[in-house]
C-alpha cells in the first residue's frame, strides 16, 4: 500500500493566525454572553457586581416585563413583515437590475454605473429625502419601510461583479436554444447564483430587522418596528418605579436594556448560522476572474 500524504506541519504563522481568530471571536461574543448573565441575574447580585458570564440567581423578570409591554407583540410582527417584504422587494429588484448591469453591451452602460457609484458617497439628505417621501404619500404607510430601501448600492456592485463571471458560453448555449434574457435568468442564473443572492440577503434582512430611525421618522406609533420600540423601552426604564430608589431604578434599567439586547438579536443569531456557507461563498465568488 502506499503512504498517505503527509499531514502539513503546524508552523508559527498558523498559530498566530489561530490565536488571533480565537481573540476576535472572544471579543464578539463575550459582551453578548455578559449581556445574557446580566439579563437573567438577580437585582441583588447586579448591584454587588456578582454577575461575571454566569447570571447569579436565576430572573427572569426583566423578559416577563418586556413581554407585557403594549404592542410588543405587534411591533415584532411589524418587524418581521418589514423584514420579509423589503428583503423580498430589494432582491427582486436588485437581481434584475444587477443582471441589465453585467452586460458591457448595454447602452448607457457606463454611465449608469457611475451614477450608481456616486450615489454611494453622496445622497440628498435627510430633509430632501424626507420631503419627497412625504410628497410621493408614503408617510405613514408600511411602503415607506420598504420602496425606498429597495436598492443598496454595495448589495448591487456584488451582485453586478457576481453576474459578470458567469461564463457567457452558457448564456449563448441557451439564447441558441431559443431562451429569452429573461429566461435565462430565471431558469440558469437565479439557480446558479444562490451564494451571492443569500448574501445580499442575509445583508438587507440585517438591515431592515436593525432599521428603527426610518420608522421613527415615518411610522405611526402601530406601525413600529420591534427595534424602535424596544428602544422606547430603554429610554423610558430610568422612570420605572417612581417610589424606588436610584439604585433600583439603575438596577431595573440594567437587567432591562441586557434582556433588549438579547431580544432584538437574538433572531438575526439564529439566521446567520443558516446562511453562512453561501455568505462566504457569495463574498469569494467572482471577486476574481482569471
Amino acid at each position: 500500500m502506499k503512504p498517505q500524504g503527509k499531514l502539513r506541519s503546524v508552523t508559527m504563522t498558523d498559530v498566530i493566525v489561530n490565536l488571533i481568530m480565537v481573540l476576535v471571536v472572544l471579543i464578539c461574543i463575550v459582551p453578548f454572553v455578559f449581556m445574557l448573565a446580566l439579563s437573567l441575574s438577580t437585582p441583588e447580585a447586579i448591584v454587588n457586581n456578582q454577575v461575571s458570564l454566569l447570571p447569579v440567581g436565576f430572573n427572569i423578570e426583566a423578559y416577563k416585563q418586556i413581554f407585557t409591554y403594549p404592542n410588543f407583540f405587534k411591533a415584532y410582527g411589524n418587524t418581521i413583515f418589514y423584514t420579509v417584504g423589503g428583503t423580498a422587494i430589494s432582491l427582486v429588484v436588485s437581481i434584475f437590475f444587477a443582471y441589465a448591469m453585467s452586460k458591457p453591451f448595454l447602452y448607457g452602460h457606463k454611465l449608469v454605473m457611475k451614477l450608481i457609484v456616486f450615489s454611494m458617497f453622496f445622497s440628498g439628505g435627510l430633509i430632501p429625502t424626507y420631503l419627497l417621501i412625504s410628497n410621493l404619500h408614503l408617510t405613514g404607510t408600511a411602503w415607506a419601510m420598504l420602496i425606498p430601501f429597495a436598492i443598496n448600492q454595495f448589495n448591487l456592485i456584488i451582485l453586478i461583479s457576481f453576474f459578470r463571471a458567469f461564463p457567457t458560453e452558457v448564456e449563448e448555449a441557451a439564447v441558441i436554444d431559443g431562451l429569452s434574457y429573461f429566461g435565462i435568468l430565471r431558469r440558469i442564473v437565479v439557480p446558479l447564483s444562490t451564494p451571492a443572492i443569500a448574501t445580499i440577503g442575509l445583508y438587507t434582512a440585517v438591515f431592515f430587522w436593525n432599521d428603527w430611525f426610518n420608522g421613527l421618522i415615518y411610522l405611526n406609533a402601530t406601525q413600529y418596528p420591534v427595534m424602535l420600540f424596544l428602544r422606547n423601552i430603554v429610554n423610558g426604564t430610568t422612570m420605572v418605579g417612581d417610589g424606588a430608589g436610584m439604585a433600583d431604578r439603575s438596577t431595573i434599567a440594567m437587567s432591562i436594556k441586557s434582556a433588549v439586547i438579547i431580544t432584538s438579536t437574538l433572531p438575526i443569531i439564529i439566521l446567520y448560522p443558516m446562511l453562512q456557507r453561501f455568505f462566504v461563498a457569495g463574498l469569494t465568488l467572482g471577486s476574481v476572474k482569471g
